[in-house]
């Protein structure tokens, strides 16, 4: 079990890095592009990315990751690996959301990019 804990760390704080990693801006194709317009609607893109909620998702993802943990845990030990295999599983969990709701974030911003007419890259 411990090696459980320490590896759902590692893949912890390696999701989170690569979130942090992935935080740039969209690559956009600015031929042509008038680029005051294009940071006038990028700001109101970000405005619609602002709705998603990372914290719920890193909760969400905390809880479930918890539950999920602590019952295995409990299967495969006493009650002190289910504490540990809960604690491990809400940091794997919370991280695991949180990297899904940076990633949503820049899903919004392209897509309303694209919708704007702006060819964007990534």
């Amino acid at each position: 079990m411990q090696q459980l804990i320490r590896t759902s760390t590692i893949l912890s704080i390696l999701l989170l890095a690569g979130a942090c990693a992935h935080n740039r801006g969209p690559i956009v194709d600015m031929r042509g592009v008038n680029p005051e317009q294009y940071q006038s609607d990028l700001a109101e893109c970000g405005e619609y990315a602002d709705q998603v909620r990372i914290g719920q998702k890193a909760g969400a993802g905390a809880v479930g990751g918890a539950v999920v943990w602590g019952l295995i845990g409990a299967a495969v030990g006493n009650s002190d690996t289910a504490q540990r295999g809960a604690g491990a599983g809400a940091v794997y969990g919370g991280a695991h959301g949180t990297v899904d709701g940076v990633r949503e974030r820049h899903q919004v911003v392209g897509n309303c990019l694209r919708n704007r007419g702006y060819a964007v890259l990534n």
